[in-house]
């Protein structure tokens, strides 16, 4: 089992997914929580492909990659932490099936933390912003998908609200 800190014991070869909008901390708390190599970031895959972390036209390329090397570390049973919003049904269920087909639990990890903090961590971002309205957006999408994960056939679930994360 591998002990991630604010969260307890998780199994040494899950499949992790990072739920929540856009400014929500997910990558912030997985560059304080996971080891290093074990994160799978949307953003840095974009920056890989395309030369700008902010190139949303680069995110096909980039989930690409992240489904490849999240295939090839479950085969392997390492331990490997998705930060993405990951914040569809067909987002989620494309992880969900990679980590069955390996024989590997699926542990979501929900950012259901207010509009009013992503805004506030959003805007205080020193490289890229989103913009406000598809932080909105995201926001809007994080009640349907908090309603929806415990039919998705994750293996654990684990939530971190406001009071859970530093403040700004």
């Amino acid at each position: 089992m591998a002990a991630v800190r604010g969260l307890g014991q998780l199994p040494d070869d899950a499949l992790v997914l990072l739920i929540g909008p856009s400014g929500a901390g997910k990558s912030a708390w997985a560059a304080s929580h996971c080891e290093p190599g074990t994160v799978l970031s949307s953003d840095a895959l974009r920056e890989l492909v395309a030369g700008d972390a902010a190139d949303q036209s680069a995110s096909a390329d980039a989930f690409k990659v992240l489904h490849v090397v999240a295939r090839a570390r479950a085969r392997r049973g390492l331990f490997t932490v998705v930060d993405a919003t990951n914040l569809t049904v067909s987002a989620r269920r494309s992880l969900l099936r990679l980590a069955a087909r390996a024989g590997r639990p699926a542990v979501a990890v929900v950012f259901e933390v207010s509009l009013e903090r992503c805004l506030a961590q959003n805007g205080a971002r020193p490289d890229r912003q989103v913009p406000d309205d598809v932080v909105r957006k995201h926001h809007a999408r994080l009640r349907d998908a908090v309603d929806r994960i415990p039919e998705e056939g994750f293996a654990a679930i684990r939530t971190l609200r406001d009071a859970d994360l530093p403040a700004d």
